[in-house]
């Protein structure tokens, strides 16, 4: 039965992180606490679950039904879950597919597999997207990478994937090029059957959210999904200046979390969250490591400069 039967796949989704114990173990207590604060920042449209933010590369299928379960439990009647779908096996894809429809999931969230790297051969990625699609109806979002990284699709493509699998329904855009990234949003969510582009690009969100996403999904939700809302409902509502000032908070968070090595994006929010009393401890999973006491000086600093307190962040008056 679908709970939420007027989700749209659009609007803001924060994709939340996985706190774990000293032992590397999933730490349940401090995971139900975040999903609570996400759960809790009114107007998110939905929580992203077993995706990067949660370190799905270095979780056990077993373990990724655990989260499930939790996130289910703790605020599935409140919001909509959307469960990541990682796996380089279309079989263990589909497998997975089921598991979230079966343990309460809204959407699915797919990502590229990692052979079509090597291959370059997009029937592999339809044939994925095929596999997952017979396995559950819940509708999909595909995760578009950049295309240099050699994981991202041509429009083109995206557009045959989009008419041969029909549960497709949204994109997060991480193209990461401001053109492409505006003719996606031009192209697809002005379909017949409309696909709405969800932005992923943290880094420059203002920029993003100008050119029309009906949405954005972000690993940056985790610290600061209100920031995030209040901006899309700005740019929404046409409010340049309320915008511009919501960016200047967000902007050195940005800054502090998508720095070189982008790849320790995750540690940082763990590290900012931590900072703000929101849980216990920023432990990450191999081969992932701790950062340095420096760089974590300078998240928070990052952190007062946002106005992002640890007893929550305070939006400024509206306009």
């Amino acid at each position: 039965m679908n709970k939420f039967p007027d989700f749209t796949l659009a609007g803001v989704i924060p994709a939340a992180i996985l706190p774990f114990e000293e032992d590397l173990a999933i730490d349940g207590a401090a995971y139900r606490k975040h999903l609570r604060d996400l759960a809790g920042v009114h107007g998110i449209a939905a929580v992203t679950i077993n995706a990067h933010a949660t370190e799905v590369a270095s979780c056990s299928f077993e373990e990724q039904r655990a989260v499930l379960d939790l996130s289910a439990d703790e605020i599935g009647d409140s919001v909509p879950l959307i469960h990541g779908v990682y796996a380089d096996g279309s079989l263990e894809a589909a497998r997975i597919a089921r598991m979230a429809a079966a343990g309460g999931a809204a959407a699915l969230l797919v990502f590229p597999p990692n052979p079509y790297i090597l291959g370059k051969n997009l029937e592999m990625v339809l044939t994925h997207f095929r596999h997952i699609a017979e396995a559950t109806d819940l509708p999909l979002i595909a995760f578009q990478y950049p295309l240099a990284g050699g994981q991202g699709y041509p429009l083109d493509f995206l557009l045959k994937l989009i008419e041969e699998v029909p549960t497709i329904r949204a994109i997060k855009d991480w193209c990461n090029l401001v053109p492409q990234h505006e003719k996606h949003i031009r192209v697809l969510q002005s379909l017949p059957r409309p696909v709405t582009v969800l932005s992923t690009h943290s880094a420059w969100l203002l920029s993003s959210l100008v050119l029309g996403c009906n949405g954005l999904l972000s690993g940056m939700g985790s610290v600061a999904a209100d920031l995030q809302l209040a901006l899309f409902q700005a740019v929404k509502a046409g409010d340049l200046r309320r915008a511009q000032a919501i960016n200047d908070r967000l902007h050195p968070l940005a800054e502090a979390f998508y720095a070189d090595p982008f790849v320790d994006m995750h540690n940082r929010m763990k590290e900012a969250l931590v900072a703000l009393g929101r849980i216990p401890r920023a432990t990450v999973r191999p081969p992932l490591v701790k950062l340095g006491a420096a760089e974590i000086a300078r998240i928070r600093a990052a952190l007062t400069k946002a106005e992002v307190r640890p007893e929550g962040a305070v939006l400024p008056a509206a306009a």
